[in-house]
C-alpha cells in the first residue's frame, strides 16, 4: 500500500530529485513556460504553486510602497517580505541567465522576479481564496526519440505577457 507516499521518484535519489526540481522551477520562473515530460510537469506544478503562494500570501504587503508607511509599519512589512523571500530562496536558484532574441545574455534574479512580476498577478486569486492553480499543463505530442509523453507547463497569463 502506498499510503502517505506522495510524489514520484523518477529513478533518482532524493538529492538528485531536489536538484532536478530546483532547476525546473528556476527555469519555469525565468521563462514562464517550459516543455518537459508529463510526469515532471505534474510534480513541478505542486512545487511552483507553493512558491507562488508563498509570495502571494503577503497580499497587500507585496505591492505596498514602503516609503509611505510609518516606521513601525515599514519594519513589519519589510520583515514579512524578507522572511518570505528567504523561504523561497532556499529552494529556487538565486540567478539564472537567458539569451534574448538579439543574442545578448541577461542575468535574472529569480526571487525578485517571482515576488515583483509573477506573484502580483495572482493577488486576486488569493483574495478570492481560490488557493493554487497558478500553472497550466498542456499535453503535447510524444518525444521523438523515446516516445515519452511531453507537456508544456506555464504560468497562467503567460501568453498575455508575450
Amino acid at each position: 500500500m502506498r499510503h502517505r507516499k506522495a510524489g514520484r521518484k523518477f529513478g533518482r535519489n532524493s538529492t538528485h530529485r531536489r536538484a532536478m526540481f530546483r532547476n525546473l522551477a528556476g527555469n519555469l520562473v525565468l521563462h514562464e513556460r517550459i516543455e518537459t515530460t508529463e510526469a515532471k510537469a505534474k510534480e513541478l506544478r505542486r512545487i511552483a504553486d507553493r512558491l507562488v503562494t508563498r509570495a502571494a500570501r503577503l497580499r497587500d504587503d507585496l505591492v505596498v510602497d514602503v516609503s509611505k508607511l510609518s516606521e513601525e509599519e515599514r519594519s513589519r512589512v519589510l520583515a514579512r517580505r524578507v522572511h518570505a523571500q528567504r523561504l523561497v530562496a532556499r529552494f529556487l536558484p538565486r540567478r539564472l541567465t537567458r539569451v534574448l532574441a538579439d543574442g545578448t545574455v541577461e542575468e535574472v534574479d529569480l526571487v525578485h522576479k517571482l515576488f515583483h512580476e509573477i506573484a502580483p498577478r495572482y493577488l486576486d486569486r488569493i483574495k478570492e481564496d481560490k488557493g493554487g492553480g497558478y500553472t497550466r499543463i498542456v499535453k503535447m505530442m510524444p518525444r521523438r526519440g523515446d516516445n515519452a509523453p511531453m507537456a508544456l507547463i506555464e504560468f497562467l497569463d503567460a501568453e498575455s505577457k508575450g
